[in-house]
């Protein structure tokens, strides 16, 4: 395993500085979120010109990017997986191996879930790409019973695993996602707050990684820590490398 950091962290920042600024924390790793709503990179971008979004991501030469999520905001069904199969061709060319999709809003019918997420699949595994399915308070993977059947009916997904979004959640036990994991974020949350200094929420870091490693999991540990007024997000992700990077 080892430690890498979201770019979501510092979203507020340009691509550039934002790259800086995870360099200055001496992280060598990236999960680059391409995000509609956020400027560093969005599908349609990449939908649009792709040899220029490879070139984007290639200019950060001294973080290796080792995840890609997507969140898309297309205006119909035929853009979306056009979107879909471009961040994949994105993601093949720069030797990205797992993209992070989210799950279908809560009151989806379960069945068209199912053939949506197999679709995806198919659009993938072409370009030798898995799927990570986000752990998602408010969606259909809140509840980690359901998260693990979407794996069991659909072949090749796997879970990208949020604890926070159970924990927050009230969920006291995803110990059932574990051997489904592609992908992982952190930060540190209680029952009460999504986000709290490292050492004061209830995540058990210690824990999920000695599980984890368990399952033959051996890919990247995300810092994902959102910019908050209350905290100093700088010295919260230095902390957090250093504690996973202990752990590992």
């Amino acid at each position: 395993m080892f430690v890498s950091a979201s770019n979501h962290c510092f979203k507020d920042l340009s691509f550039d500085q934002m790259t800086q600024r995870l360099v200055d924390l001496q992280f060598d790793a990236i999960e680059l979120m391409i995000d509609e709503t956020h400027d560093h990179l969005k599908p349609s971008e990449v939908l649009a010109d792709t040899n220029r979004a490879i070139s984007r991501c290639r200019e950060m030469r001294r973080l290796a990017i080792c995840a890609i999520s997507a969140n898309f905001d297309a205006p119909d069904e035929d853009t979306y997986y056009k979107e879909f199969q471009a961040i994949c061709h994105l993601a093949k060319i720069i030797r990205v191996i797992t993209i992070t999709v989210r799950s279908a809003e809560l009151g989806t019918p379960f069945n068209e879930e199912i053939e949506r997420l197999k679709r995806l699949i198919s659009i993938a595994q072409p370009d030798g790409i898995r799927i990570g399915l986000l752990t998602e308070q408010g969606r259909m993977t809140q509840d980690p019973d359901t998260a693990v059947v979407f794996c069991n009916n659909v072949r090749g997904l796997g879970i990208t695993l949020d604890p926070t979004q159970y924990v927050y959640g009230g969920t006291k036990q995803f110990d059932q996602v574990l051997p489904h994991v592609y992908h992982v974020r952190l930060r540190d949350s209680s029952e009460t707050e999504f986000q709290v200094q490292i050492g004061q929420g209830k995540i058990e870091f210690g824990r999920i990684i000695s599980q984890l490693e368990q399952c033959g999991y051996d890919r990247g540990l995300c810092v994902d820590i959102r910019e908050v007024e209350s905290l100093d997000t700088m010295a919260e992700m230095r902390k957090m490398r250093l504690l996973l990077e202990s752990l590992v």
